[in-house]
């Protein structure tokens, strides 16, 4: 299975992106770009690709500890940005310090790509071809969503062309979540 450790925004801060990411796609040329599906909608803390049944457990194990070091902190859905042309996101602010904390624990916790430098963002929308994302960030920088309190550490799995036929975008289905509970 697919796996990777995440941040999941609570419902209010998904309604707020939601309304946001409408004005987004009534924007000449949305059409063209290959939108992310609320419902999975996440702040990537590690990705550990595919992963075999029996190495679950350790995972597990690990992703308890992490969470069990880091005690609740703020977070807010604001403004955004993209990677070139490839992928349109919406920034974080809050404690990102302790997300980056989060981040390299559950990086340690399993077979996560360690060369990555951790840049916290929720993706949106990517790009095809040398899709022009500029006049979507400009729209993006007015966005302020509310604070919120990141307040668990969730093991996703992702399931690439979710639809019945295999075709379509990735489903995403938390397999577990751990309460962030330490001193920080």
């Amino acid at each position: 299975m697919r796996l990777f450790a995440a941040v999941l925004p609570p419902p209010a801060a998904v309604d707020e992106l939601a309304r946001a990411v409408a004005r987004l796609r009534a924007l000449p040329g949305a059409e063209a770009l290959r939108w992310t599906a609320r419902e999975g909608w996440h702040l990537t803390l590690a990705f550990y690709g595919e992963t075999a049944e029996e190495e679950l457990p350790a995972l597990s194990a690990g992703l308890a500890l992490a969470a069990a070091g880091e005690a609740d902190f703020p977070l807010a859905l604001r403004g955004g940005g993209r990677f070139g042309s490839r992928a349109l996101w919406a920034g974080v602010a809050g404690d990102l310090t302790a997300l980056g904390r989060l981040a390299e624990r559950s990086r340690e916790a399993g077979p996560a790509d360690a060369d990555r430098t951790y840049r916290p963002h929720l993706t949106l929308a990517r790009g095809r071809g040398s899709a022009d994302l500029a006049p979507y960030v400009s729209v993006l920088d007015a966005f302020e969503g509310t604070a919120w309190r990141a307040g668990e550490l969730a093991l996703v799995r992702s399931t690439l062309g979710g639809g019945p036929d295999g075709a379509g975008p990735p489903r995403y289905e938390k397999v577990a979540g751990w309460p962030l509970r330490g001193a920080g």
